[in-house]
């Protein structure tokens, strides 16, 4: 009872200020780009058929070059269930595992860069009892490099109804307790293995440094400056007994806005016959850490994830704001060389298996990352290029791969590109 009354005082006093103005990219055409909007239509098509066939609901497609909004466009619908609601370009999204990238990392790389952890240090520095990986004689340290590239030996996931049973919901404490000292798959660094407990650990890494919570930190050094109005965990309430009540509009909208301007896609149906709506898909960050998680819990729109996107893109700074160093961009889409052989950057994918939704034909320089819900960023530094796909694929029963259609919609814009970058 105590973790819950915490839990919700802290979503109380955590409500965040009022955002500065909304710093949208500017909309240009395609072809001032160097972009052929009639192979762009290509996207359109594969995007569509998926509708169609009834795979998807709908989806919100963005592409950015030379720090521009080149195409912006809103297919099918945000809702299905319990009855039909029209996709528009403003809808956002539960970002699921893009929040790894578009948060966590960010937080984890300007502590690295403000002197406060390094890649090398070991998680135990901030969590005294977090285990080493241990076999027989032989101990091995979990390192924040292990972390940030799922070469640490974590399991993939944590038994959720296991520990909410145990220990209640919310109950971020006892998650990373049990993370602390749960058994280690295998010796850092010797194999990849794609872990949410990897970013869970990060979270508490940034909020022993910080001593803030990832939202107030994400929020007060990325996506405030950046203007990014759109962007936060917990766009919904929870109410006295802890439980989330759904929301079609995010509470934190900027002043001025109407409930119905920034609508919120909803996802995965309920056995009792409900929709997610404005409550994080993901059961780690829901149930267990309270809509606040490393993992997953991040919202956002299309226009906001294109600022974010221009920023990495233009090393760190946009719009007169830094979030990160130039060095600190270049080090974190890197795969160090040490871990090559696994393709995994620093909180990003660059050639690993994962790496599909980057197409064909994209420079071998491109990263980008997934969401279980059906998110997808692609970053192309090479030709300065964005491409965010964003989709609820869940919704309304979680039934169909979006694995191929990100690929096909990355090919389809990388085949459009008919002029170098001007950057």
């Amino acid at each position: 009872m105590k973790a819950v009354i915490r839990f919700l005082l802290l979503t109380a006093l955590s409500v965040l200020p009022l955002f500065g103005e909304a710093q949208s990219l500017p909309r240009v055409s395609p072809e001032s780009v160097g972009l052929d909007a009639t192979r762009l239509a290509n996207a359109d098509t594969a995007i569509q058929a998926e509708i169609a066939k009834g795979r998807i609901p709908g989806a919100v497609l963005a592409v950015v070059r030379n720090g521009q909004m080149a195409y912006l466009k809103a297919y099918g619908h945000r809702a299905v269930y319990p009855k039909p609601l029209p996709m528009t370009v403003n809808t956002v999204f539960d970002l699921a595992s893009c929040s790894k990238s578009l948060s966590t990392a960010i937080c984890v790389m300007q502590l690295i860069e403000a002197g406060k952890v390094r890649l090398n240090d070991p998680v135990r520095l901030f969590i005294p009892q977090f285990k080493s990986w241990r076999s027989g004689a032989d101990t091995t340290t979990i390192r924040v490099i292990h972390l940030l590239t799922h070469t640490s030996g974590l399991p993939p996931y944590a038994p959720v109804e296991q520990i909410r049973k145990r220990c209640g919901s919310p109950c971020p404490d006892s998650l990373m307790a049990y993370i602390a000292t749960c058994r280690r798959d295998f010796a850092p660094e010797s194999k990849f293995q794609y872990s949410c407990l990897n970013f869970v650990t990060l979270q508490h890494i940034v909020e022993t440094v910080t001593h803030q919570s990832l939202r107030d930190y994400a929020a007060s050094h990325i996506f405030q400056p950046l203007g990014m109005a759109h962007t936060d965990y917990l766009p919904c309430r929870a109410n006295a007994r802890g439980r989330w009540i759904n929301t079609d509009s995010p509470r934190w909208v900027k002043a001025g806005e109407r409930p119905g301007d920034t609508p919120i896609a909803p996802t995965e149906r309920q056995k009792d016959g409900s929709v997610l709506l404005g409550q994080v898909h993901d059961p780690l960050a829901r149930v267990l850490n309270g809509g606040i998680s490393g993992n997953a819990g991040l919202f956002s729109s299309a226009d906001d994830i294109a600022v974010l996107c221009a920023c990495l893109l233009h090393d760190g700074s946009w719009n007169g704001h830094r979030i990160l160093a130039p060095l600190t961009v270049k080090t974190m889409r890197t795969v160090p060389p040490s871990l090559a052989a696994f393709g995994r950057a620093l909180g990003w994918d660059v050639c690993s298996p994962y790496a599909s939704n980057k197409g064909d034909l994209l420079s071998n320089a491109t990263f980008s990352h997934t969401g279980y819900t059906g998110t997808s960023v692609v970053i192309d530094p090479d030709n300065d290029l964005a491409i965010i796909l964003l989709i609820n694929a869940v919704h309304p029963d979680d039934k169909y791969s979006v694995v191929r259609l990100r690929s096909l919609v990355a090919n389809a814009v990388a085949g459009a590109i008919n002029e170098p970058s001007t950057k």
